[in-house]
């Protein structure tokens, strides 16, 4: 192996290692959080970052191909639907807690 390849490698590590470690992340802030804005915050957020450094890992893995290519429309549709979503699940819970729902399912 030469010296790029050891440097290529290592990048391609260094970014799964901390792909994996947002989703670590999100998935003790989904646990741990009290409620479900602080929970969508900590989910979407390491989920769009996750995923863009798991998928960069992959893209600089496989080179230029038409692999490639596919990873990068599946990361692009990630980055614009999990945004989407987050935004449609924080408005049903204002909504449900506006109206009050949620108050009485406390008690």
């Amino acid at each position: 192996m030469s010296v790029g390849e050891i440097i290529l490698n290592i990048i391609i590590l260094i970014c799964l290692t901390s792909g994996l470690f947002f989703f670590f992340v999100g998935v003790v802030g989904l646990v741990r959080m009290p409620d479900v804005f602080t929970r969508m915050h900590a989910t979407t957020k390491c989920d769009t970052m996750g995923a863009g450094l798991i998928f960069l890992g992959l893209i600089i893995l496989q080179g230029m191909s038409f692999v490639s290519l596919n990873i990068l429309l599946i990361l692009i549709f990630v980055w614009l639907t999990n945004p989407t979503a987050a935004h449609a699940i924080a408005k049903s819970a204002y909504k449900r807690l506006e109206s009050g729902l949620e108050a009485k399912e406390d008690k």
